[in-house]
């Protein structure tokens, strides 16, 4: 059942993000009068099809990774002489810019409205306090402690752990200084520091930017009490339930579950004598933890638990509200910084500061819209808004066969005064092809290893 609706949100979520790429070209198409022979979601047989009275047929085909709006075109078979009028290729040089451009315009609109939305409703977070500092670590070198909030982040403001997490992302590959401002509770003293980093976590597949900094962030202690148990795990073999509470581990007292993480995380299939409690009666068992490795090959144990997280205190929840203006504006802004943060991410991976290894494909996109659906509506229209700012991005990118290759062809001819030969264009989309191809299969190569 899981895999069922992984599958059926993974495929309303392509449905919504190509169906609103194509609508941005056909109704441009449209008001440019040229005629769209065809509007597709997805590629291969048709499984439904109608028309509408200016003859364009509408397909909902079985191959689910695209789409396509097919456009009256004389490079793709002759065009009656009545109709050469509102040929694609007919038209002036703007015109078939902005049909083209319209594509992943439309998903850039449809973050703005997305985020229009959340902001609209009001948005939640936890206060970015820090719990702990690791000695020696860029934050302790820049002299942060524990109890401060991080105000910002290289001028950028950090309400909460997400805005902190977005300011700390874009650093990712980095050399040079991080610029910190933090206060104290209860105080408005603002103090400024910076700590150095040399490609700071470049190496990392799934890098801890927390963690990378030296720094663990304020969290209430939480005790060991188990609140889900994985099915075929060490846990389940000896019997442990939600609620059960681990006391001692070869008599050592667990006095919060990350006492007893790390207990585990030491000893890969290391015999463990466990006592635990369950309503009022001291229970006792031998568990093994299992051996896990890493993508960066570390070693550790695994027993296979779950624990509840405990409530935030209210005064570390920090909330926003805003008119339809004032939430309209963010919509903008934060698109805006996702579409600059993409462009970077993509010129680090060029660079290589960052890991090949991140770029992810459609396993790991079905996985993340499941988890984020079952997070609430909320998180799935702002992971819906994030996956289409990437691919209005990635398709304005100056290669051929995508949108972005198209306009570097239309950018020369309108200079130039003449279009791009046919020859070049076609090697052109020929190396552009390959690339494509080539990036999906290192993508699908990361889904798998993942896996």
């Amino acid at each position: 059942m899981e895999l069922i609706n992984t599958i059926a949100i993974t495929l309303v979520t392509l449905a919504i993000l190509v169906g609103i790429h194509e609508y941005g070209h056909f109704w441009v198409a449209r008001r440019c009068d040229v005629k769209v022979l065809r509007f597709s979601i997805g590629f291969g047989k048709s499984l439904f099809n109608w028309q509408d009275r200016q003859g364009t047929q509408y397909s909902i085909a079985a191959i689910p990774l695209g789409g396509y709006v097919k456009m009256l075109d004389e490079r793709e078979g002759e065009v009656p002489a009545e109709l050469l009028d509102r040929a694609f290729n007919r038209k002036p040089v703007l015109q078939r810019i902005a049909v083209v451009s319209a594509g992943p315009l439309a998903n850039l609109v449809l973050a703005i409205v997305a985020y229009w939305f959340l902001y609209m409703a009001g948005e939640t977070g936890y206060v970015p306090i820090i719990g702990e500092v690791e000695a020696g670590s860029v934050a302790d070198v820049a002299g942060l402690e524990a109890g401060q909030e991080i105000v910002a982040i290289d001028g950028g403001k950090t309400p909460t752990w997400q805005a902190l997490s977005f300011r700390l992302l874009d650093r990712i590959g980095d050399t040079g200084t991080i610029h910190f401002a933090v206060k104290y509770p209860d105080s408005d003293m603002v103090y400024e520091s910076e700590g150095v980093v040399q490609r700071w976590l470049s190496d990392q597949e799934q890098p801890d930017l927390f963690g990378g900094l030296g720094i663990a962030m304020y969290v209430p202690e939480v005790p060991p009490v188990v609140s889900e148990v994985v099915v075929g795990s060490p846990a389940e073999e000896i019997g442990l339930r939600s609620g059960d509470k681990v006391l001692r581990a070869d008599g050592l007292t667990m006095t919060l579950w990350m006492d007893w993480v790390e207990y585990v995380r030491a000893r890969p299939q290391q015999p463990i004598e466990l006592e635990y409690l369950r309503g009022g009666e001291i229970l006792r068992a031998v568990i093994v933890p299992e051996r896990i490795t890493d993508d960066s090959g570390e070693t550790f144990g695994r027993v296979g638990v779950r624990v509840a997280l405990p409530e935030m205190p209210p005064e570390m929840v920090r909330s926003f509200s805003r008119g339809p203006l004032e939430a309209l504006g963010a919509s903008f802004v934060r698109t805006g910084e996702l579409t600059v943060f993409t462009l970077k991410s993509i010129q680090k991976m060029v660079m290589g500061l960052i890991s090949p290894k991140n770029l992810s494909g459609p396993i790991t996109i079905a996985k993340v819209a499941s988890a984020s659906a079952k997070s609430g509506l909320g998180s799935y229209i702002s992971f819906l808004a994030l996956l289409s700012v990437s691919l209005g991005v990635l398709n304005l990118l100056p290669i051929p066969v995508l949108d972005g290759g198209h306009l570097l062809f239309y950018a020369v001819e309108l200079l130039a005064g003449r279009p791009v030969p046919e020859k070049i264009q076609s090697l052109g989309y020929q190396l552009g092809l390959f690339m494509v191809l080539g990036i999906m299969m290192l993508a699908l190569y990361n889904d798998f290893s993942r896996l």
